[in-house]
Order: structure tokens, then C-alpha cells, then sequence
């Protein structure tokens, strides 16, 4: 069985939309593009080089796949490149595709169903970037295995949230955590189950 990781980078109010640049999205009239800049240090870069050395695959939204695909098929192995281009690009879209990317493959017929087999293969663990809409999807089905979580010390008002309406109500585990220099917390998390309730009051 393939594990499904989902990388995010995420704001104290948990918006995950746009980290990387001003026109990455703007869906929303989204102002903040590029809010990660400033927080990035080396603890921080060392971090995505070890998630990005581990073999894996990849499974993104349209979106997402588009902004990659502009982007990391001319970066060299100095860059990072070498781990995205070899992995296939397992991508979620309503409509027919043609992708020039090679190791690009389009999901057929229903999301959650099609990672659910896919998942049941054989092969490398299967990551998750950005592509928000497709997170909501892989959440209401419970198909996510651990959430690898930058949390930067910044608020960003609104955008497009990590965990939307819908999502179910679970707990987590905390398995890894550290903190960089700029402020940024890494936490991996893994799910634990249904939400546990109960009262500090005296009987």
C-alpha cells in the first residue's frame, strides 16, 4: 500500500494558498502571493531536501500540476529538479488533458476512487502539493496518511484553507517537530482516530 503524504505550507490561520509568489494564485482576488519569502532559512531548506530525496510520486490538482509544469522541467538536479521529473505526475481534472510533461498520467473517473486504487499499487509513497481543491476531496474520503506542515508565523486574513467545510472531524498525532530560526514550525502529523471529548468540570 502506497503512503499519502500531504506538504504544506500553511499560515497561523491556516490558509495555504499562493506561499511562493505574488501570481501563483489570485483566485479570490487572493493579495498576499508569496507570503513563505521572507521565513525561508537554511534549517527550512535542508527540511525539503530530505522530503525531496525520499522516493515518491506525485498527485496534484490542475492547478498545481500547471504552476509545476512551468517550472520544474528546466530545473536542474542542483535545483531539485531531479526527484520531481523522475516521479509520475498523477494529476486530478475534470476534463480531458494532453500534458507535455513527461510521467504525466490523468485520474479517471471519480477522485476519491481513483486515489483509493492507486494507493492499493505498487510503488513509491505519493505526495501531495498545494492543489487545495483536491485536498478537500482526499479529506472527506479519509485517504490521507500524515500531513508534513510548515506553520509560518504570519496571518493572512483569507484564502484558501488547508482544512475547508466539510472536513471530518479527526485527531492527530504529532511524530516529528522543530523549529526554524525565522519562526517557522515543522510538524508531521499522522491521524489518530475520531475527536475524544470531555469536560474539566467537577461532577
Amino acid at each position: 500500500m502506497r503512503k499519502l503524504t500531504v506538504m504544506t505550507f500553511l499560515s497561523l490561520d491556516g490558509v495555504m494558498q499562493a506561499p511562493g509568489g505574488p501570481d501563483e494564485d489570485q483566485d479570490g482576488g487572493f493579495p498576499h502571493g508569496g507570503w513563505s519569502f521572507d521565513y525561508f532559512d537554511e534549517m527550512l531548506g535542508r527540511t525539503m531536501d530530505q522530503e525531496m530525496s525520499e522516493p515518491f510520486d506525485l498527485l496534484l490538482g490542475r492547478r498545481t500540476y500547471d504552476i509545476f509544469a512551468a517550472h520544474w522541467p528546466q530545473a536542474t538536479p542542483e535545483e531539485g529538479g531531479e526527484g520531481i521529473n523522475a516521479a509520475v505526475k498523477y494529476v486530478a481534472s475534470r476534463s480531458p488533458q494532453t500534458f507535455r510533461w513527461e510521467k504525466s498520467v490523468q485520474l479517471e473517473g471519480d477522485v476519491a476512487e481513483a486515489v483509493a486504487a492507486l494507493k492499493q499499487t505498487e510503488g513509491p509513497g505519493l505526495q501531495v502539493h498545494g492543489s487545495s481543491d483536491l485536498l478537500q476531496t482526499l479529506l472527506r474520503a479519509g485517504l490521507v496518511d500524515e500531513f508534513r506542515l510548515k506553520i509560518f508565523p504570519v496571518v493572512l486574513g483569507r484564502g484558501k484553507r488547508l482544512f475547508g467545510d466539510g472536513a471530518l472531524p479527526s485527531a492527530f498525532r504529532l511524530t516529528h517537530s522543530q523549529t526554524s530560526s525565522s519562526g517557522v514550525i515543522v510538524a508531521y502529523y499522522q491521524p489518530a482516530g475520531p475527536v475524544t471529548t470531555g469536560s474539566f468540570a467537577h461532577e
